[in-house]
């Protein structure tokens, strides 16, 4: 099976090595994976603040850079409804169909939960908002870290809560972002974690940014950087 890799803006520019994850845990899994370098931005930010007219061009190019791929996997929650919930507004169906995000990939497609990780540390799980209303998720990411060998799964207290970022919500409304934000960070603390983990490197910039301004012991890892970790390859 070959897929095309749609990495994101924010992976791309900030955290690069969660698309290295993604890929080696792919390849790991006999998945051929292929970079398209004509993609770019999916437009959601100019969507979100109601540009549609910009948004459009940048529609029409990721749904070019990606033609002929039967699948497209992307590490992230928020890109991938941005892309399945509201390209069919611009009039681009094909690629919304072949879009997904990595966990309901690897759990629908791939039909695996154990993916032969191994990451001994103490884990909590923060669902994002797209990835949870939007997309659906679920219990995919669940079921995969459960599968994960030293993993202890521990619960998040009012999980399905929004961390506060939102794109360009933190923003416009940075007291509001920065109060939800310190909630899911207690929320967080209270579990006794040494990993906040979720599936969305946007919500964990945020909280993670919350993290490291208290100088907490806890870590903002995203889910694909802990799937990816091997006996042979540890990544902490």
């Amino acid at each position: 099976m070959r897929v095309a890799l749609f990495v994101t803006c924010v992976n791309d520019a900030v955290y690069p090595a969660t698309g290295i994850a993604t890929v080696r845990l792919l390849e790991r899994l006999g998945v051929a994976v292929d970079f398209p370098a004509a993609q770019t931005c999916c437009g959601q930010p100019q969507f979100n603040t109601g540009y549609r007219r910009e948004t459009e061009p940048l529609v029409r190019r990721t749904a070019r850079a990606f033609e002929g791929y039967e699948y497209v996997v992307t590490p992230s929650g928020s890109c991938a409804a941005m892309v399945r919930e509201h390209y069919p507004k611009f009039g681009e169906t094909a690629l919304p169909a072949r879009t997904y995000e990595l966990t309901e990939f690897l759990v629908d497609i791939l039909g695996v939960t154990d993916v032969g990780a191994y990451f001994p540390h103490t884990v909590t799980y923060h669902p994002s908002c797209h990835g949870l209303r939007l997309l659906g998720l679920g219990e995919r990411p669940r079921r995969l870290l459960e599968a994960v060998k030293g993993l202890e799964l521990r619960e998040l207290p009012g999980a399905d809560e929004c961390c506060g970022f939102g794109g360009t919500f933190a923003v416009k409304n940075s007291d509001v972002s920065a109060a939800m934000g310190q909630d899911k960070v207690r929320n967080a603390a209270s579990t006794g974690a040494d990993v906040l983990c979720g599936a969305d490197n946007s919500c964990l910039m945020h909280i993670g940014g919350i993290l490291r301004r208290q100088d907490a012991p806890q870590r903002a890892l995203h889910i694909a950087d802990i799937l990816a970790s091997t006996e042979e390859e540890p990544l902490l």
